[in-house]
């Protein structure tokens, strides 16, 4: 599969050719944040193909997140901070003793300004798929945390946490919209709940356009979909958190210890 006869490889489109190379000239600088990319008329002479073939290519440049669209004028390379490794080593419990959250802890070590913006703290009704991971029936009722984290000013994930009532009804904190040095882990483990493990489960998809909208981004941009459960010493999750992240500003690097 994947070959031409003869043996050799499928051509690339000429479309797919010609947005790699705008992209390419987008992360390399040529096209700097800010600058208009082209007009069709401009790049059909430039690249030697019908206007169709460029609307084709735009469709790629676009999918890739790295310039957005204004309706009369065309399209701006927009201004995204740097890519920000995501490591498995967030969570070390040295963060939270130092009164820092895993998201500013990581902010801080890559030299990044990390602003949180709380959308929502309240009593909600469990969705379906949350429940099913926090041991609970669908619809009982669980606190909701929803945040919009920024990165030198740019929106660059959203995440709703959502815990056990339960367990949050005796933590004022976690009600507050700063639940405190270290983050609502910190409060879960200042009373009594220490966590064991957390288990991610990623998934890259296309951004709904509400998505889209709320980090900035084309719609049809990639985006990481990440529900991660914290799990306790006794085997419980008292917290699963729902993260919704824009795929360009992330690498993520895991450790994966090499025993039994």
């Amino acid at each position: 599969m994947g070959t031409a006869a003869g043996g050799g490889r499928a051509a690339v489109p000429r479309y797919v050719q010609i947005a790699e190379d705008i992209v390419q000239q987008i992360r390399a600088g040529v096209l700097s944040a800010g600058d208009m990319v082209p007009s069709e008329s401009e790049l059909v002479e430039r690249y030697g193909v019908a206007g169709g073939t460029i609307r084709k290519a735009m469709v790629e440049v676009r999918a890739s997140g790295l310039v957005e669209t204004r309706h009369g004028k065309g399209s701006l390379v927009k201004a995204r901070p740097p890519v920000r490794h995501r490591s498995s080593d967030r969570f070390r419990r040295t963060h939270r003793q130092e009164g820092r959250a895993a998201y500013l802890a990581e902010s801080a070590q890559s030299g990044a300004e990390a602003k949180v913006s709380v959308l929502f703290i309240g009593p909600m009704e469990v969705p379906e798929e949350i429940a099913s991971r926090l041991g609970v029936s669908a619809g009982t009722q669980v606190l909701a945390r929803r945040r919009l984290y920024f990165r030198n000013g740019t929106p660059v994930e959203t995440a709703t946490s959502y815990l056990p009532w339960d367990v949050v009804k005796d933590i004022p904190e976690l009600f507050a919209e700063n639940p405190g040095p270290g983050g609502i882990y910190a409060r879960l483990e200042d009373h009594g709940h220490v966590f064991a493990e957390y288990v991610e489960t990623l998934q890259a998809r296309p951004a709904a356009k509400a998505e889209a909208t709320e980090l900035s981004l084309t719609p049809g941009a990639p985006v990481v979909h990440l529900l991660r459960d914290a799990v306790t010493e006794e085997g419980r999750v008292v917290e699963v958190c729902d993260t919704l992240m824009a795929a360009d500003q992330f690498v993520f690097e895991y450790r994966i210890p090499a025993r039994d």
